[in-house]
């Protein structure tokens, strides 16, 4: 199976408009798909991973009902690419086995452990649904790989210097030998089963109403498509950010 997975990388779009206009002539003659992913070691019950991320529960500003798949990495998957896209030795196997430019393996340096992820959870929906290059998957980079440089310099403690072998092996094992395993394309009883365990977590504990939980599911104009329209309002103060910090100016 030939695949393209193009990587929309941080920056590449200035707003949230840039983003959907960018895809949108893209998606019109095919279909969409949503899914959800989720960091874990030794997945034995693919649940767990609508835990959420640090706070383990279901985010409750996540929209279960269109979600199509849901998706779980192993922990050792992303950190043993971390490792290949930011040591010297890793860099070098990508330049000179791969043949990636020197532009591509600088941004792959972008990738942080949760970003790098989310690019293994658009690999494995690719090959579950058995996408080609006609097909575009897009994702979001949600970390930089600046966030852990203290957790690289730990690796290497813990499992001897990087080198073009071990490159190698995390690039075929990691990345190329993923597997259609530990993923779950969702029916609606699933979608909902899922919803409702935001209960615990948002009504029990956080002292949300039950009706607002219930709007979540039942009244998607009401709650998803006005967050939705908040789109132009968000673009305006994200580029009113950039324009005060200089971010995108120092790129």
């Amino acid at each position: 199976m030939l695949l393209h997975i193009k990587l929309l990388l941080q920056g590449s779009f200035h707003s949230l408009h840039d983003f959907v206009g960018h895809l949108a002539p893209q998606l019109l003659n095919g279909f969409l798909r949503f899914a959800v992913g989720r960091a874990v070691r030794g997945v034995a019950n693919l649940f767990r991973l609508f835990e959420g991320i640090g706070d383990k529960h279901i985010p409750w500003i996540h929209n279960v009902k269109n979600t199509d798949m849901a998706i779980a990495i192993d922990d050792e998957d992303s950190q043993r690419l971390l490792r290949l896209f930011n040591t010297k030795e890793g860099q070098k196997y990508l330049k000179e086995e791969l043949k990636l430019s020197d532009e591509l393996i600088e941004k792959l340096t972008w990738l942080g452990i949760s970003g790098i992820a989310n690019v293994l959870c658009c690999i494995k929906m690719a090959k579950y649904y058995e996408l080609t290059e006609n097909d575009v998957v897009g994702t979001v980079l949600t970390d930089s790989a600046a966030m852990y440089q203290s957790r690289i310099e730990e690796l290497n403690e813990m499992h001897g210097a990087y080198n073009v072998e071990e490159a190698k092996l995390d690039h075929n094992l990691h990345m190329l030998g993923l597997k259609t395993d530990n993923l779950m394309e969702l029916t609606y009883t699933d979608r909902k089963r899922i919803h409702n365990l935001k209960y615990y977590t948002w009504v029990e504990q956080q002292a949300r109403d039950v009706k607002d939980l219930n709007a979540l599911w039942y009244d998607t104009k009401g709650t998803w498509d006005a967050v939705h329209a908040q789109a132009a309002e968000l673009d305006e103060l994200i580029n009113e950010f950039n324009e005060a910090t200089g971010l995108l100016k120092a790129l």
